[in-house]
């Protein structure tokens, strides 16, 4: 299989410049949706299975799960920064080194599906309270540069999107 269909299942991320009200009111519903699309697709992987690297030189089922959750972490705070604060300059991290801690090999991804859910649950709220100058709001990272809260919220569901079809890919071509 072509190794760029393997690492961007769904496409590279493309933010869309212009943003509407109907579209912004989905992103609740997209979000809401991530953590149940993702349970169903691992409920029943064994420990081999989250043991198994998405591609040739990918983290495991297990590692991307909790990248998820990691990363998820951080968007979230440099959103709640970046609505709180000037133009702040975020945070970063690297992922590929925390994808080698032994909590990504170690822990079970339930710990990191209620921390999603969670999580989640705590941005949907934000999102319903943001007035429409808020989603302009915008802030700097070391990797991305200046971003709006609007991109920020497209790229945290196009990130989980991603990582999901990732493990969904995974599990097809596996027949699992």
């Amino acid at each position: 299989m072509n190794e760029d269909i393997l690492r961007y299942p769904i496409g590279q991320f493309t933010p869309r410049a212009v943003t509407s009200e109907e579209e912004r009111n989905n992103y609740t519903k997209e979000i809401g949706e991530i953590v149940p699309s993702l349970r169903k697709i691992v409920r029943d992987l064994n420990e081999d299975q989250l043991q198994t690297p998405y591609r040739s030189g990918g983290w495991t089922v297990r590692q991307v799960v909790h990248h998820m959750a990691d990363n998820d972490i951080n968007a979230y705070l440099r959103l709640k920064r970046g609505l709180t604060e000037e133009e702040p300059m975020a945070s970063s991290y690297r992922p590929n080194v925390w994808a080698e801690l032994n909590d990504y090999k170690e822990t079970p991804i339930e710990i990191s599906l209620v921390l999603l859910e969670s999580l989640h649950h705590r941005l949907i709220h934000v999102i319903y309270g943001l007035k429409p100058a808020d989603y302009n709001r915008r802030f700097n990272t070391e990797v991305l540069g200046w971003i709006t809260v609007d991109v920020a919220i497209q790229r945290l569901i196009w990130h989980n999107k991603h990582h999901t079809s990732h493990i969904q890919s995974l599990a097809e071509r596996m027949n699992w």
